[in-house]
Parts: C-alpha cells; sequence; structure tokens
C-alpha cells in the first residue's frame, strides 16, 4: 500500500529534521528547542495552542507548517467543528489568498479522519 500524504510528510520532514540537526549550531538547536516549548501545555492546553499555530500557519500560507498542525490538531482531539471555527479566523483575517491553502488544509484532515 502507497504512503498517505501525511505520512509522505511526516516521514520527510523527520528526516529533513535529522539533517537540519547534524549541522545546526547553537542558534538553531535554540530555536527549535524554544518551538517545542511554546507548544507544550501551559496557561493554555496544547489543543489551543496547535489551533493558534495552524491559524498563523494558514494567514502565512505555509502548507508544510498547515500540514504539520493539522496532524498535531488531529492528534490532540481536535473535532471538525474546532477545526472550522479556526480555520474560519484565519480565512477572516488572510483574506481570499489563503483559500487554496484552506483546501488543502482540509484535504489533510479528511485524510486524517479516514486513517
Amino acid at each position: 500500500m502507497a504512503n498517505t500524504t501525511v505520512e509522505q510528510f511526516s516521514e520527510e520532514r523527520e528526516k529533513l529534521n535529522r539533517t537540519v540537526m547534524e549541522y545546526a549550531g547553537l542558534t538553531t538547536k535554540r530555536f527549535f528547542g524554544l518551538d517545542s516549548q511554546a507548544y507544550r501545555a501551559g496557561a493554555l492546553p496544547c489543543k489551543t495552542k496547535e489551533l493558534l499555530g495552524l491559524v498563523a500557519s494558514l494567514v502565512l500560507r505555509c502548507d508544510d507548517c498547515i500540514t504539520y498542525h493539522m496532524v498535531r490538531c488531529h492528534e490532540e482531539g481536535v473535532t471538525s467543528q474546532e477545526l472550522e471555527e479556526a480555520l474560519s479566523i484565519g480565512l477572516v483575517v488572510g483574506g481570499s489568498i489563503t483559500i487554496p491553502h484552506l483546501r488543502r488544509a482540509w484535504r489533510t484532515w479528511h485524510e486524517l479522519q479516514r486513517a
């Protein structure tokens, strides 16, 4: 059976992160650490932080980031209704230029729901 889009993305991301870390200096390592720390539960639960990251990624139109946060939202138990509300905020803030990214986000969600 062929890998799904999400599986391919996850495998490539993991491989590329290993490559980055082979060459990473202190600044890169600290940035990666800060990113991990920011998404840990605190005053806001992980689920909320992933939705915030997703909306920011949609507005910034970063498909890799959108896919990553869609996977994390799925892992954190975000419902389709919660996701729709969050993505609609991103659409309102980002405007119609985000629609192609919105389409790909929902394609990813559809795949995750079928897994």
